[in-house]
């Protein structure tokens, strides 16, 4: 004879019994109800301002009527170029310089540890604060680097923000000095979990300097170094604060990137599908590094 199950002889009635208590997870009266008071809200929150936002946004980007108009326009294709600039330097100049920061403030002293506590500053105040500040300092009449340059040599400092490649290179100067110690203290971290029995015994084999940071430091660092890369290039992919605050995109709407240059779509041009589809404009690059980006801590986690 076939097996049947429990299930099945108690027909549906006893099929929704089996899936409730599937659902309930072995909690019973009071304990159920505190659960699901707890869980409700935070259900409810998850669902009105992020499956509903995010879906309503796909939702609106989804016609394809949007991007032969998008890709026509010159500013967007002017705003792609910004784009792969800012990656390619940010999150590489970013990292690099992270990663030999790191490497100094590993030394011993009070006045390192100082040091660094000052260096952590700008990335631990707030950013809106810190990117209007440093537009007015790079204001062309009354900035306070052209005001300084005036005072010490005699001659008028550069319209910074009047020039697309200055005001780029502002906002891009800007993105680094607030991020960099971010990404410092997470390799700092790094360089830190290195046992050092490991150095001993390199030391020991003759690698010293800059031989122990080529043949031991870099080799250990490399997975880490990598996920923060992935993870810095998804991160400034939706960063508009440098852009926004610094330039404004200007001049001329020469300096916006995909996420500012949505904003100005949706909000200044009053067409909301349009700035959808600026920034979704970006899911080819972004939706690949994502899937890298898991299956790297996938694999980090398989070997721990």
């Amino acid at each position: 004879m076939a097996s049947v199950s429990v299930a099945e002889l108690g027909g549906p009635e006893a099929r929704r019994q089996s899936v409730w208590r599937y659902w309930r997870g072995g909690l019973r009266g009071s304990e159920f109800v505190w659960a699901a008071a707890f869980l409700v809200p935070y259900i409810c929150v998850f669902l009105a301002f992020v499956v509903y936002p995010v879906g309503y946004g796909l939702w609106m980007g989804s016609s394809l009527h949007l991007y032969p108009e998008l890709f026509a326009d010159p500013i967007y294709q002017q705003t792609l170029v910004n784009t792969l600039i800012f990656l390619a330097l940010g999150v590489n100049l970013k990292l690099f310089f992270a990663l030999m920061l790191s490497g100094f403030f590993m030394r011993k002293g009070w006045w390192v540890k100082g040091l660094l506590m000052l260096y952590v500053l700008p990335w631990a105040v707030p950013a809106l604060p810190s990117f209007i500040s440093i537009h007015w300092m790079l204001n062309g009449e009354w900035g306070l680097i052209n005001n300084a340059i005036y005072h010490i040599f005699g001659v008028d400092g550069p319209s910074w923000l009047n020039q697309r490649w200055s005001a780029l290179g502002s906002a891009i100067y800007s993105h680094l000095w607030k991020w960099l110690p971010f990404w410092t203290v997470i390799l700092l971290a790094g360089r830190m979990s290195i046992s050092q029995e490991v150095y001993d015994a390199a030391e020991v084999d003759g690698a010293t300097g800059f031989k122990r940071f080529l043949y031991i430091t870099f080799p250990l660092l490399a997975n880490l170094y990598l996920v923060l890369t992935l993870l810095a290039t998804v991160f400034l992919l939706g960063d508009f604060n440098s852009i926004f605050f610094v330039t404004g995109g200007g001049p001329a709407n020469s300096t916006h990137l995909l996420a500012t240059l949505g904003i100005r779509n949706a909000f200044d041009m009053g067409n909301p599908p349009l700035g959808v589809a600026a920034v979704m404009s970006a899911l080819p690059l972004l939706i690949p590094l994502v899937i890298i980006l898991m299956r790297r801590l996938k694999a980090a986690e398989v070997h721990v």
